[in-house]
Order: C-alpha cells, then structure tokens, then sequence
C-alpha cells in the first residue's frame, strides 16, 4: 500500500509539472535568422559537410571518400587508387557546395513567406517540395561519392577501413 500511495504521489507531481510547463521546445529558436535551420546547420549547408548524409552508405561498407583520403597510408592505397579517391571527394564537395548554398537560400525564402504573412497552401508546398527535392540531391551527392568509393577500393581495403573506422563490434 505504501508503494502505491508513493507512485501515486509521484505520478501526480509529474502530471502537474508537465500541465504547469507550456513552454516550447522551440524557445529561443524564434530568432534564428532563418528559423527552421540552427547557425551550425547552415554552416554545414554552405561548407559541404557530411552532415549524417552518406551515413546509410558508410555503416553498410561504403567508405567516404574523405576518410579513405585520411586513412590512405593504412589501407595502402595505390597513387591511382588517391587519384580516383580525391576526384570522387571533390566532384561531391562540388555538388554539395551549390546544393548546400541553394537549399540555405530556399529556406531562407521559406522563411520570409512566412515571416511576411504571405505563406498559404500553394505557395508554401511548392517551396517545400522544392526545398525536399535539393536535400534529396544533396543526400544523393553524399550517398554516391560513397558508392564511387567501392569501385576504387579492393573488398580487403572496405574492410579494413570498416575496422579502422571502428565498425563491427570489435
């Protein structure tokens, strides 16, 4: 009966706090300069960072191009085989760098519509497809500089930069 009549002590606390607190996790987010993206996501936008993007790629044995560059002594890679590597990595960074730029500008578009009061139904969803259709690029840009990487490397060199990288539970 004791441990009831706690649980049901604490439960109503709990209930009260949280009925007490409204406020927003969004709270202090309302002065970004463009309120859906944090200072470090824009950033990672306009400076083609990773950004989690190729993580469906490098957690199933597609290196990333820039990891391989750094770990290019451990796996042996041939003059050629950095070559390939380093073009892979820069046409991605390439990619990235005009998507990137595009997307923070959509968003930013995105923001004043509503900002101005001007966002309605149309308007709205066909900036936000279009917005989705650059991340979907841009992820795209991320994922394929990984699937050039298995035509570069040998399967002995994937796993080893897998074991490098410290995947696989060992």
């Amino acid at each position: 009966m004791r441990e009831f009549a706690m649980s049901a002590a604490f439960a109503a606390v709990f209930v009260a706090t949280v009925a007490l607190s409204q406020e927003s996790h969004y709270k202090g987010q309302e002065t970004r300069v463009i309120k859906a993206l944090s200072q470090g996501e824009v950033d990672g936008y306009l400076d083609a960072q990773g950004m989690g993007f190729g993580k469906v790629a490098e957690l199933n044995h597609y290196p990333g191009p820039r990891h391989v560059l750094d770990l290019a002594a451990e796996l042996e890679l041939t003059p050629k085989q950095v070559d390939a590597t380093q073009a892979a990595f820069d046409a991605m960074r390439a990619s990235a760098l005009e998507l990137g730029a595009t997307l923070v500008d959509k968003e930013r578009e995105l923001d004043a519509l509503f900002a101005e009061g001007k966002a309605d139904g149309d308007n709205a969803r066909a900036l936000i497809a279009e917005i989705a259709r650059i991340q979907g690029e841009l992820r795209f840009a991320h994922v394929g500089a990984h699937v050039t990487m298995r035509s570069i490397l040998t399967p002995e060199q994937v796993a080893a930069y897998d074991r490098l990288r410290g995947y696989g539970g060992d």
